[in-house]
């Protein structure tokens, strides 16, 4: 039996970027929905089951970034792919911070909006021998519930944050360089500038941390990241 086609909720207010991209998706096999403004965004996000969001940041009435919030307060998982025309790292750093998975700058070439998209499919779709229990100590990570506790205490995470930390768990007491994460992670090197792998880092920490679980994740300077037991 044929799979059937991921949904994408695509949001822009650009007719031409909007038109476009209805185009090259659909000839990708995605089923598309399209909309014009944040409102209607959140209007189909909370009627309709889709695989992947895009969200352009800067929307009349509610924005990308206000969409996003409202839907990960709402406790809504799906990938969101965020657009945007502003390129310096605090914007890109906002859009993170507001709960997007990753981001595109404007204008951005098609081939690489495709390989994003398909990065932040596979991640919502594990092989099934990747689903067994993980243990680091009193840590446990479940990659079929995709829940995170300590020491019995559930720690809330976020997509991104979760297959992060999945990925450090499963490869414990190895290194990891960045561009393995970021390749592991988002399908792609974001280059050396990027504060995004940092970015997450932090915020894993944070949660750890107000759980209990201090100093697990380890920088190793100049070269990335490991967890140990703590």
């Amino acid at each position: 039996m044929a799979a059937m086609p991921h949904r994408v909720l695509l949001a822009d207010d650009d007719r031409a970027i909007r038109e476009s991209l209805v185009r090259a998706l659909d000839l990708e096999g995605y089923h598309v929905t399209e909309v014009t403004d944040g409102v209607s965004a959140l209007a189909a996000a909370r009627r309709d089951d889709f695989d992947v969001l895009i969200l352009d940041v800067m929307m009349p009435g509610v924005d990308g970034l206000g969409v996003c919030r409202v839907l990960r307060a709402e406790d809504d998982r799906t990938p969101i792919l965020m657009l945007t025309a502003r390129v310096e790292t605090p914007d890109r750093v906002a859009g993170l911070d507001a709960g997007a998975d990753d981001y595109l700058p404007k204008p951005f070439d098609l081939d690489e909006l495709l390989a994003r998209l398909r990065a932040l499919l596979r991640r919502t779709s594990p092989e099934p021998d990747a689903r067994r229990t993980l243990r680091l100590g009193e840590l446990t990570v479940d990659p079929a519930a995709r829940r995170v506790w300590w020491q019995g205490t559930e720690i809330t995470c976020s997509k991104t944050e979760f297959d992060l930390l999945e990925l450090l768990v499963r490869n414990a007491g190895i290194v990891l360089d960045r561009a393995t994460i970021y390749q592991r992670i988002w399908g792609y090197e974001f280059g050396s500038e990027s504060k995004n792998l940092a970015v997450y880092i932090g915020y894993l920490r944070r949660k750890l941390e107000q759980a209990g679980a201090a100093e697990l994740i380890h920088t190793v300077r100049g070269v990335g990241y490991s967890v140990r037991p703590a």
